[in-house]
């Protein structure tokens, strides 16, 4: 849970690098909470909740996703590939399955490496 708790803390962060771990945690807490919001709409028969949540987390994805990108060594302008039909999502889905780069490169240190703070 931590994991999705601190994509949220970092709100508006786009710069710095974010491990594999950190992305598909909070992908993953997400699409659960989604599910969850959805049910919960369905059976008030509206949508609102889910429309709040989506807006409410729409810039922390962005931000994590950036991030990742930056953790591969790809710019954050890569995240627009995703608007390219059908070929774009899987090319973005391969981008953020990507291991880390091991080295430090132009978006900061390895954080898998990072000592803990």
């Amino acid at each position: 849970m931590h994991w999705y708790v601190d994509v949220l803390k970092k709100y508006a962060v786009f710069s710095g690098r974010a491990r594999r771990q950190e992305y598909w945690m909070f992908f993953l807490f997400n699409l659960i909470i989604s599910i969850v919001l959805a049910i919960v709409d369905a059976a008030l028969d509206t949508s609102i909740l889910g429309i709040v949540y989506f807006l409410a987390v729409l810039i922390p994805a962005l931000a994590v996703t950036v991030r990742r990108l930056h953790d591969t060594s790809r710019s954050g302008w890569w995240i627009f590939i995703s608007l390219v039909p059908l070929v774009g999502g899987i090319i973005l889905l391969v981008f953020t399955v990507s291991d880390s780069k091991p080295e430090t490169n132009e978006y900061g240190p390895n954080p898998k490496y990072a000592p803990a703070a």
